[in-house]
């Protein structure tokens, strides 16, 4: 059995995401390919928990808070993502480690090496086929938000300007797996990018985007 093809989508608060992982499941799914769609933190029971505190949280150390997201990620992992591939599913998530990278490594000022390999340990080294960056300015992105922002959000805008600085620098370092869009365009733009990309990486015969 193939392995499935594993797909992230990355970009600061507001960038769509989440409309992204929607369409782009929707269109997999149409071409009778079986998707677990899935998100980080909480895309589990135990995901769910940790997402709590990470989110609404109170007097949580920068330290304290990798370490949550990290064990998030390592269940995550080992519970949904992996068995998933191994099945010979895709697997589409609404972030993945590189948003540790930026937002604790970056934002948090806890150095995006460290955070990278306390992620890559707890992944045991998993790399999605393709990361999709979104890439928005965070003020706008921040003003697209509805409801009370959860501790992430309310991080002010010099913490956001950093981690949209840190996801630019690491999709620059590394363009085999990530390609950067630019989340101002209409959804259905950038839903149709996003489908030449992936089609590019799935077996058989050219798929028609």
């Amino acid at each position: 059995m193939n392995r499935g093809l594993f797909v992230s989508f990355e970009g600061g608060d507001g960038a769509g995401k989440s409309t992204q992982v929607a369409a782009l499941v929707q269109w997999l799914q149409g071409l009778g390919r079986t998707v677990v769609r899935t998100f980080e933190p909480g895309g589990t029971e135990l995901g769910a928990v940790l997402r709590q505190a990470v989110q609404h949280g109170t007097d949580l150390a920068p330290r304290t808070e990798a370490l949550l997201y990290a064990a998030d990620r390592a269940h995550h992992v080992a519970t949904v993502v992996r068995p998933a591939l191994e099945r010979g599913d895709d697997v589409v998530t609404d972030r993945y480690l590189d948003s540790s990278v930026a937002y604790q490594g970056a934002g948090r000022g806890l150095g995006t090496d460290t955070v990278e390999r306390l992620s890559a340990w707890a992944t045991q080294g998993l790399l999605p086929d393709l990361t999709v960056l979104l890439d928005l300015d965070p003020v706008q992105g921040l003003a697209r938000l509805t409801g009370t922002p959860d501790r992430m959000e309310s991080a002010g805008t010099a913490f956001h300007r950093q981690v949209r600085e840190a996801f630019v620098a690491r999709a620059a370092g590394d363009p085999g797996r990530f390609v950067v869009l630019d989340a101002r365009c209409a959804p259905e733009v950038t839903a149709a990018a996003v489908r030449e990309h992936v089609a590019a990486l799935l077996p058989g015969p050219a798929v028609t985007t």
